[in-house]
């Protein structure tokens, strides 16, 4: 991983996951795990939290997009990762519209700036 540089990782509906991939994100550490995670209908809230933990804990991630619908359901999860790398970034599915007072980074973001600031 040293000179190749870090990973994007996914997690995501099908439909999400497969566009990454087919874009080429798709890829397996030295221990054969993948950046990424197709989230199911039968897929366990703590199967999802624990893939985003583990996530955060590699060296070689450096972006973790995850549907926001997804986000929602481990949003502790996500609201206690303070650090700025990897970066966490919630992002629209097919069925599910982005919507922004729910992004948690987001909401810090603009915590960091003023109205004074914009003009």
């Amino acid at each position: 991983m040293a000179g190749r540089g870090k990973l994007i990782a996914v997690i995501g509906d099908e439909d999400t996951v497969t566009g990454f991939l087919l874009g080429g994100i798709g890829e397996l550490n030295k221990n054969r795990k993948p950046n990424f995670l197709v989230v199911e209908k039968d897929t366990s809230i703590t199967e999802i939290e624990e893939t985003f933990k583990s996530f955060l804990a590699r060296n070689d991630i450096a972006i973790i997009l995850i549907n926001q619908f997804i986000a929602e359901m481990i949003r502790h999860a996500i609201d206690a990762h303070m650090q700025s790398i990897p970066a966490v970034l919630e992002i629209p599915s097919k069925e599910h519209p982005y919507d922004a007072s729910k992004d948690s980074i987001l909401r810090r973001a603009k915590g960091m700036f003023s109205a004074e600031d914009f003009r």
